[in-house]
């Protein structure tokens, strides 16, 4: 059995409609200030982008309107959020993918439908590392690292502590409360993160500032 969570807190999710959509409250306020970022480095670019915890669906069909050169496969270790983000898929028109089943703690690079898209242009995860084992986190690095193409992004977006330190007040008490929960979980240092990016072939490149205290932390392959 898989250790990643189904995307996000369950509270975060609530049934939407008779087609299997689920909807993300969490959707309208963060996907503005993400793609804004995703699109200030990326936009432009083409190739294969994957995402890694795609949740109810909602943001991955608006990262592939906001960036269509890139052809967009979203992942989800859930069948019921899998059932939701193909039926965003069909309600959007999106030219995504359908969502293939990722456990992110595996060896999922060498996977055959991860082959096919492979090498990706961007990995991309929102909102999953802080509410599971470190051993996901360190997975996405090691999947990334052996399927990105030269120039290739792996991107996370969500809390984060900085050199040991936490970037607000709200922060620290989120993850008292995730550490609490489960001691497997907490808000993940950049500091550990660049650590294992650096072992498998990826350089720091960016940390951008989003609402909430949330970050957008970009590491690349080099070309």
């Amino acid at each position: 059995m898989s250790n990643q969570p189904t995307t996000g807190h369950s509270e975060n999710f609530r049934d939407g409609f008779t087609d299997g959509r689920l909807v993300n409250k969490t959707f309208e306020r963060n996907s503005k200030p993400v793609i804004d970022g995703l699109v200030s480095y990326l936009g432009g670019a083409t190739g294969n982008a994957l995402e890694i915890g795609s949740g109810t669906g909602q943001h991955i069909c608006a990262f592939a309107r906001a960036l269509p050169d890139l052809q967009w496969t979203p992942s989800e270790p859930d069948k019921i959020h899998r059932t939701s983000i193909n039926a965003w898929r069909n309600h959007a028109e999106s030219l995504a993918n359908p969502a293939i089943e990722i456990d992110a703690s595996a060896d999922w690079a060498t996977l055959p439908e991860v082959q096919k898209i492979s090498p990706l242009t961007l990995v991309l995860s929102m909102n999953v590392i802080h509410i599971a084992p470190f051993g996901v986190a360190r997975g996405m690095i090691q999947g990334a690292g052996k399927s990105l193409a030269p120039g290739g992004y792996l991107t996370f977006y969500g809390p984060f502590a900085e050199n040991g330190t936490h970037t607000g007040e709200g922060n620290r008490i989120f993850d008292e409360r995730l550490r609490a929960e489960n001691p497997e979980w907490g808000v993940r240092d950049v500091a550990e993160l660049l650590a294992h990016a650096s072992a498998n072939g990826m350089e720091f490149a960016r940390l951008l500032e989003m609402p909430s205290n949330n970050r957008l932390l970009m590491f690349q392959k080099p070309v």
